[in-house]
């Protein structure tokens, strides 16, 4: 007789839907450090609607606040839908003197200064990870685009791993951390894979197995809820998505849409090709990993593995490619105009770059918070 094991539903969404999550540093501008202001911020926006607010949400520290999407037809309709909640966290923190910035590290805040948010399951994540938890004073920006059942779910999970990089170097906004200069584009995700469930997932070969997996963790009470597995990509089988995690949060709403634009286009692309039986095999595992560490280190300069016998190409001549190849379902989509902007995007240079320059040009840490509290009220990248 064989053993049954956890059965874990998918909720279909017959259209490729998307939705966004973006959080957000808490600034003082006195002195352009953090602000623990998080919990009256959002009791003040929260009270009209009777209780907390439904689109934005306390993080880990009470420096932070993370604004949510509902679900949306395209990139136009989320950055409208971020737009709003945006303008009401803006407004409240304006009200006490204070600003928000957009990126994946805030430059000299130190950890160790920060409170951690009211939520209990925030205190019992510090309780039992310790070190790696209490490090995590990062902004990150997530992405999920709706499918039609887990089987087509965990395909487009192991097809897009090939492209996690692109991603990555897209929202690179993190290259200095507590007053030091890491050498690296993205710092962020170097500090958030320490944490035993998060960074690139280990290979699951389709529901069943991911099934197993789960139960597994489960009954060994490594997790309490299957939501605590924070990969770099994921099924979220409420929502019906793919959730891709691997992103910094980019200083400016432009960019998010833009990269959520190759997000909803190529998850859908990918669904397409799965029913179509035209997907290759999955990408090696240790490629994967080992571009992910390229383009956190490199950024728009990495060069990335594209075959078993290790060639490599420009990151960019990448993304042009990808970007032709899906354009059919961006223009189904009406995606196509953000997923130009991208490309012109990447010409000005990520986050990661425009802070090097400010720094490189003279300026301090602190002239760097100002332009990327700039950046976000602006919604214009500094060149």
């Amino acid at each position: 007789m064989t053993e049954q094991h956890l059965q874990i539903g998918f909720t279909e969404n017959v259209e490729p839907t998307l939705g966004i999550e973006l959080e957000l540093h808490i600034i003082d501008p006195a002195t352009g450090g953090l602000a623990n202001a998080a919990v009256e911020i959002l009791e003040e926006i929260g009270a009209p609607h009777g209780g907390p607010h439904p689109k934005a949400k306390h993080e880990l520290f009470q420096s932070t606040v993370e604004i949510i999407t509902g679900i949306c037809a395209g990139p136009a309709e989320a950055k409208a839908d971020l737009l709003e909640t945006l303008g009401e966290v803006q407004a409240a923190a304006d009200r006490r003197g204070l600003k928000l910035m957009s990126a994946g590290t805030h430059p000299f805040a130190r950890s160790c200064d920060q409170l951690v948010s009211p939520d209990p399951r925030y205190h019992a994540l510090v309780e039992e990870m310790q070190w790696p938890a209490r490090r995590l004073l990062i902004c990150g920006a997530h992405f999920h685009v709706g499918l039609q059942s887990g089987e087509q779910a965990m395909a487009v999970f192991n097809e897009l791993q090939r492209y996690l990089p692109l991603f990555l170097i897209a929202s690179a906004s993190s290259p200095y951390l507590e007053t030091e200069d890491t050498g690296l584009a993205s710092s962020r995700s170097k500090i958030f894979e320490a944490l035993p469930t998060a960074g690139l997932p280990p290979q699951i070969h389709d529901w069943n197995e991911f099934e197993i997996f789960m139960e597994t963790l489960l009954e060994a009470r490594c997790i309490s809820s299957i939501r605590e597995v924070w990969w770099d990509i994921r099924p979220h089988p409420d929502f019906g998505t793919v959730e891709l995690r691997m992103c910094d949060a980019p200083p400016t709403l432009r960019e998010t849409v833009a990269i959520g634009a190759l997000a909803q286009a190529l998850v859908a692309s990918t669904a397409e090709r799965y029913e179509q039986g035209t997907l290759p095999e999955p990408p090696r595992e240790w490629i994967v990993r080992e571009n992910r560490w390229l383009a956190a280190r490199h950024g728009v300069d990495a060069e990335l593995i594209v075959d078993d016998h290790g060639r490599r190409r420009p990151a960019r001549a990448i993304l042009e490619q990808v970007v032709e190849e899906v354009r059919p379902v961006a223009h189904r989509l009406g995606s196509e105009a953000e997923l130009d902007d991208l490309l012109q995007l990447w010409t000005i240079g990520p986050s990661y770059l425009r802070q090097r320059r400010i720094v490189e040009a003279g300026g301090s840490y602190e002239d760097v918070v100002v332009s990327l509290i700039s950046e976000l009220e602006s919604d214009r990248p500094h060149t």
